[in-house]
């Protein structure tokens, strides 16, 4: 399978990736996670403000195949969310790592630990066989 994995991003084993922007951070799934799951037709995300812990759920994705939670890479308030998804998921299939971004958070600090391009292409390598 090739999955699109950016260098200059950070990835979580949860299949989140994390990219700077200023103060704060983008967050959304990675293109293995919605090659494994499909179509998505359905998408749940937090309200603006609300505190997340690191490694805790902080939405949920359904596609045509599968639901599943999403989870914080990192600890933080969340700051937006991408409203454009709220009608039409169809960016997280096609730009997952632009368009299809899921929300932006002002980090505390807290975070799980991420992986770097290489170690998440392994990571994917591994389950993938």
């Amino acid at each position: 399978m090739a999955t699109n994995i950016p260098a200059g991003l950070k990835y979580s084993k949860s299949d989140e990736w994390v990219r700077v922007e200023g103060n704060d951070l983008v967050i959304g799934i990675t293109d293995f996670a919605q090659d494994a799951l499909g179509d998505i037709v359905y998408l749940d995300l937090p309200k603006v403000g609300a505190q997340l812990a690191p490694g805790a759920s902080f939405g949920v994705i359904e596609s045509v195949k599968a639901s599943s939670d999403l989870f914080a890479p990192v600890g933080g308030e969340v700051m937006a969310i991408n409203t454009d998804l709220e009608s039409n998921q169809e960016p997280i299939n096609k730009d997952p790592y632009g368009a299809g971004w899921l929300i932006r958070i002002r980090p505390n600090g807290d975070e799980e630990e991420l992986l770097d391009a290489a170690a998440y292409a392994a990571y994917c390598d591994e389950r993938a066989h």
